[in-house]
């Protein structure tokens, strides 16, 4: 439980950190007591629906200075989703161990916590006070030199009191607040059913929508062409004798509409995959993407290998679509993609000077990209205030195929 030791000076910060959040415990705890004394009445359950979250957002502060101070994660339960009304969703939490575990956080917060923290904090400032207090009274007149020896004393003391219990404190205080907060593992199980379930209908809902795409691509081009070839080259086949003339005509049109319904194929096997994905990887790809767009686009990209195909294909169609957001909507006249690995995770960056203020709620592009990278537990974040930059950060975990290092930098 104690395997690593901190600074004191360290644990004397974080200390101080949790004194100075003793106005809004002592608000909430004054807030809490009140919507739990009044439930009897049941005016009081109206008061546990501001207070609930309240608490829950100061347990994951607490809880990310935890994680900070022991240097790793400490997760913290989720509250159930919200309810329609205000009795549904108390009457909801009511039942849930996520509430409880909060309630029990909050009384150990303000009361052990407060006091552990307390300790971290006041004895180096009590050693500092000691000192400066002997110092003040051997320069002043009236004091007997005894007393400021026996405060120099005192403070002689707690300096290695301190300096062995000053993480101890602190130590104690964030494993019990992680002992305390650590989510349900049967709730976590069952979240992550629920999630895989949303990804699984998106990624069908995907794939059935790429296939009407596909079907409609073809209908509409390249089946349009190849029926009139058919019918070119059956009514010169039928003139080749009485006209030979227009059948050569005929024979011709059908050779362009060859070539026509070719490229076409070849622009919906591209939408499919790109043979360039295939051919260069995920850093080529995009780097070809940069170069047809009609803004500069710098791509600075370091890969330990080849990812597997799926991932590296929906990597490949989310960061065109990003760019051709950029292209659409921002206003930009740059724009990057950084693409980096770090722990396992594939890392894209895509990011513009455009004028900001996109919203993933509005619209469905934004949204879309985040439901098909949920296929592959990828997750999307954006930061685009109103007069920009936007930036775009999507994450992905994966496994390499080969340990060969990609590494390129460029400017489209």
């Amino acid at each position: 439980m104690f395997r690593t030791r901190r600074s004191p000076w360290l644990a004397a910060g974080y200390g101080l950190g949790h004194m100075l959040m003793a106005v809004p415990v002592a608000l909430l705890m004054a807030f809490g007591s009140l919507a739990f004394g009044l439930s009897v009445l049941g005016v009081g359950l109206l008061l546990i629906r501001p207070w609930a979250p309240a608490v829950a957002a100061f347990a994951r502060v607490n809880a990310a200075m935890a994680q900070s101070f022991l240097g790793r994660e400490v997760p913290v339960p989720v509250l159930p989703r919200d309810e329609p009304g205000i009795w549904p969703q108390v009457r909801r939490w009511l039942g849930a161990r996520a509430f409880w575990q909060y309630v029990l956080w909050f009384l150990f917060a303000a009361s052990g916590g407060l006091i552990l923290s307390a300790l971290s904090a006041a004895l180096p400032a009590g050693v500092i006070a000691l000192v400066a207090t002997a110092f003040g009274l051997w320069a002043g007149e009236g004091a007997p030199t005894w007393v400021s020896l026996l405060l120099i004393g005192i403070a002689v003391v707690l300096v290695p009191v301190w300096w062995i219990l000053g993480d101890f404190f602190m130590r104690l205080r964030t494993e019990t607040e992680a002992a305390i907060l650590r989510p349900d593992p049967q709730a976590a199980l069952e979240r992550r059913v629920a999630d895989l379930t949303t990804s699984r209908a998106d990624a069908v809902d995907a794939s059935a929508a790429e296939i009407r795409r596909i079907e409609r691509d073809l209908h509409d081009g390249a089946q349009a062409r190849l029926v009139a070839l058919g019918m070119n080259l059956g009514m010169a086949a039928d003139l080749l004798d009485r006209d030979p003339q227009l059948a050569r005509q005929l024979l011709q049109e059908a050779r362009q509409s060859t070539g026509t319904a070719l490229g076409e194929l070849r622009s919906v096997v591209r939408g499919i995959h790109p043979p360039v994905l295939a051919d260069r990887g995920l850093i080529g790809a995009v780097q070809a993407l940069a170069l047809d767009l009609p803004i500069p686009v710098t791509v600075d990209a370091a890969l330990p290998g080849r990812l597997p195909a799926p991932v590296e294909s929906a990597a490949y169609f989310a960061t065109a679509e990003l760019l051709a957001n950029v292209v659409k909507h921002s206003g930009a006249r740059n724009a990057w993609v950084v693409i980096a690995a770090p722990e396992g995770r594939l890392r894209l960056l895509v990011g513009d000077d455009g004028n900001g203020g996109a919203d993933m709620g509005r619209g469905s592009g934004l949204a879309g990209i985040a439901r098909r990278l949920a296929a592959f537990d990828g997750t999307m974040e954006m930061s685009s205030p109103v007069g920009g930059p936007t930036v775009i950060t999507v994450e992905i975990p994966c496994e390499w195929l080969s340990p060969r290092t990609t590494s390129s930098s460029g400017t489209g």
